[in-house]
């Protein structure tokens, strides 16, 4: 075998060792080291790299290095910050020193390469690469470093040489080790040598991991209960006067409480068992909570309520704009406080739709009273541990909401708001309503009894306001308790005052702005009213007039404007186009199409049935997604219609030869409700006698197979649509007569209403 010899530059490394077919990068910092590599770059000449005996030393000599090394091909050179020169290399060929040349700039020597030599018989290679292959493996196992695809290119490979040296340079093995590999030129013996190797390391890796066992499972129970027992004892000498002491100052509370013997012997019993435990033991930690809540509840603490009348009627004037019923209500109930010394039973229910300052009520008459408010909110609670609290045995028990809220309000007599009391649920857990029932009894609260306090507490002096939505989901029990009061909504004027006296302000001062920087006209405000709001509230004409007030901080920083104003010709340009539209009254009287008037939980609307007959075999049908009631009061309607042809002057035979078909416009919006009949069975007489119906005369009612007109509710929002929509009559039934006092002055003043107790008085109103 003949071995070349070449002159290039010797560049020690340390503590690395290079094999051939390695493609590796590494800083070189030393100055003998990046001028060799520079002069083999230049020059594109090849380099030896060998590993220094002792990396310690900064400027080795022959005798601090291997012989044995590697033959590399620069591949690129990197200048990097702080002075460093990273190099990435190739390596060829095993290489020995023979002779140092020079040693500056750089060390220079005489370099013999070695080419590998192995025997080809192929069964031998195989079982070498083989053997190789398999402990590389069990290695591969054992180290959770190496990347799936380092294994895969490794077995892969069909060169024992190549093989052996990737392995090699790869693995976690001793300087001297490696360098042992690399200086062995015989292939075989070399993967016998890393066999050997790789063997060792996996058996020190497994002998370390059980030596990790061992002395793990050395601390075995016993040991580890008595280490534990003797920090217990030491903690417990350390804890066991402040336990006492903390049990005196339980005592001590305890006995200044105003409460029922049976209560104190009770807590007093809980401190006898607190002191008896172990401050170690979880249950002490339990009974600790227990008596911290027990006496954090105001037992004794009572706030002095005010009864001046006159007072409370100036805050809800302050507070309130209309809503005079809801004011007269609770000025009443403040009047009977007051002449009962604070106690009224009655639990007052504010029902209306979102927006119509239920919640406000309660706060003002809180105010007025000069008590306490905390509010509980009851919406989606559907297990009764939430009223009534859990039993403290339970890991993580707590009160229930009442006794939380009691404990946040710091008084016995506070006004308790239980917000959205229609929108509880019922699941295995139990019924929270039911547990409400003893909350909201004056006869029962007073020893009202939460399961995690154990101990009764009086609720008696506490007022509870309820606010809901709608009755329909409120048991009936439960509503029996209370007494309802109804916010039924504002008209147009109401919202526009309340807009100038309370929104406005409010939506201002929320945006940092002034009255002077943004006008908003009455004319805009009602524009937002009546085209960019729909609801019986004025929540969302605050939110409307909110983003206004946002829209012109933005142009006023813009446009460095001093003040903007926004009027009912430019609010498109601040809040888009117009979101709703109400439909106005026919222009012409016309046969076949009545005016209806439903209720809505935004309010009042109009709605138009318009009846076709048309040649056929007595079919009727009914579009619009009319609900189940709406079906029948049109079954209703027809079958009154056919039982006086004769005195409408319709031929009786008329439902045999014709199809009829009754329409409600807004066929995507579901209807339903009881008060459409009389105007199902007006646009059926108008099509069978075209007679038109009067165009300005609207109607609301049920009607019976006989006729007669049914009462209906919210003849207040009804009478509001129409009055919205230009309507100057409206027929209601006999016994809502009473309900006209209810609507607001300045409709009652401009439109007629009619009240009728069956449909031949309607018909004599309504057609031409």
């Amino acid at each position: 075998m003949e071995n070349n010899i070449s002159c290039i530059p010797i560049i020690p490394m340390r503590g690395l060792v290079v094999f051939p077919y390695m493609t590796l990068n590494f800083d070189a910092g030393r100055d003998v080291s990046v001028k060799a590599l520079e002069a083999a770059a230049e020059n594109k000449t090849r380099v030896f790299l060998v590993t220094q005996r002792r990396s310690e030393v900064e400027h080795p000599t022959m005798s601090d290095l291997y012989e044995v090394g590697t033959i590399a091909q620069v591949k690129q050179i990197m200048r990097m910050p702080g002075g460093v020169t990273r190099v990435v290399v190739d390596g060829l060929k095993r290489g020995s020193i023979r002779e140092v040349l020079s040693v500056k700039p750089y060390i220079n020597g005489i370099v013999e390469e070695f080419d590998e030599y192995y025997s080809p018989d192929s069964p031998l290679k195989d079982a070498y690469m083989s053997r190789l292959k398999k402990t590389y493996e069990e290695y591969f196992a054992l180290n959770p470093r190496l990347t799936a695809e380092d294994f895969m290119r490794i077995l892969t490979m069909d060169s024992p040489d190549r093989l052996c040296d990737s392995i090699a340079g790869g693995v976690d093995l001793k300087i001297e080790v490696k360098q042992a590999l690399l200086a062995e030129f015989d292939v075989y013996k070399r993967i016998e040598d890393l066999i050997v190797a790789l063997n060792n390391h996996m058996q020190v890796v497994q002998i370390e991991r059980q030596i990790a066992q061992k002395v793990k499972e050395r601390m075995d129970k016993n040991q580890r209960e008595y280490y534990m027992r003797e920090q217990l004892r030491v903690i417990q000498e350390e804890l066991g006067d402040g336990a006492a002491e903390e049990a005196a100052e339980y005592e001590e509370k305890i006995n200044k409480l105003k409460a029922k013997k049976e209560i104190k012997e009770k807590l007093l019993k809980e401190v006898d068992r607190f002191e008896s435990l172990p401050p170690s033991q979880a249950e002490s930690a339990v009974v600790r909570t227990y008596l911290d809540t027990v006496l954090d509840m105001p037992w004794n603490k009572v706030t002095k309520e005010t009864f001046e009348i006159k007072e409370a009627k100036k805050i809800l004037e302050e507070d309130h704009y209309g809503l005079e019923k809801v004011k007269e209500r609770v000025l009443e109930y403040l009047a009977v406080r007051a002449m009962t010394k604070g106690k009224s039973s009655a639990i007052l229910c504010l029902v209306g739709p979102p927006g119509v300052g239920k919640t406000s009520v309660a706060k003002s008459i809180a105010r007025a009273l000069g008590r306490k408010y905390v509010r509980v909110s009851l919406g989606g609670i559907h297990d009764e541990a939430d009223i009534r609290g859990h039993r403290k045995t339970y890991i993580g028990a707590m009160e229930g909401r009442i006794m939380a809220a009691m404990k946040e309000v710091k008084t016995k007599n506070p006004l308790m708001l239980l917000d959205e009391i229609d929108k509880m649920g019922v699941d295995y857990k139990g019924d929270p309503s039911a547990a409400l029932l003893e909350v909201l009894d004056y006869e029962q609260n007073g020893a009202f009894r939460d399961h995690y306090l154990e101990v009764p507490f009086d609720l008696s002096q506490v007022i509870f306001v309820t606010t809901a939505n709608t009755l329909d989901t409120i048991s009936r029990p439960l509503l029996d308790r209370m007494e309802i009061i109804e916010l039924s909504g504002y008209t147009g004027a109401e919202k526009m005052q309340i807009a100038k006296k309370y929104l406005m302000k409010k939506a201002l001062d929320k945006n940092g702005m002034t009255a002077k920087q943004v006008v908003i006209t009455e004319s805009a405000i009602q524009e937002i009213i009546d085209y960019y709001t729909r609801e019986a509230g004025v929540r969302k004409l605050e939110q409307q007039l909110e983003a206004l007030c946002r829209k012109a901080a933005k142009k006023l920083i813009e446009s460095d404007k001093k003040s903007v104003r926004i009027t009912d010709k430019n609010i498109e340009s601040y809040l888009g186009k117009r979101r709703y539209h109400f439909e106005k009254m026919n222009e012409t009287d016309q046969v076949g199409i009545a005016r209806g008037l439903a209720w809505t939980s935004v309010g009042g609307e109009t709605l138009s049935i318009e009846v076709n007959v048309m040649k056929g075999t007595g079919k009727l049908k009914l579009t619009g997604q009319l609900g189940d009631v709406m079906q029948e009061s049109a079954a209703a309607a027809l079958s009154y219609i056919r039982s006086h042809s004769d005195e409408l002057k319709i031929d009786s035979d008329f439902y045999e030869h014709s199809d009829i078909h009754i329409h409600v416009p807004e066929g995507a919006v579901p209807k339903d409700g009881p008060s459409a009949g009389i105007t199902m069975a007006t646009a059926l007489a108008s099509a069978f006698t075209e007679r038109p119906v009067k165009n300005d005369i609207a109607m609301t009612g049920e009607i019976t197979l006989r006729g007669r007109v049914l009462p209906i509710g919210g003849l207040k929002e009804k009478s509001m649509a129409a009055y919205r929509a230009g309507i100057k009559t409206v027929i209601i039934p006999e016994e809502n007569k009473p309900d006209i006092d209810d609507i607001p002055r300045e409709i009652r003043e401009n439109m007629e209403f009619i009240p009728v107790s069956s449909m031949d008085t309607v018909l004599e109103n309504a057609l031409r």
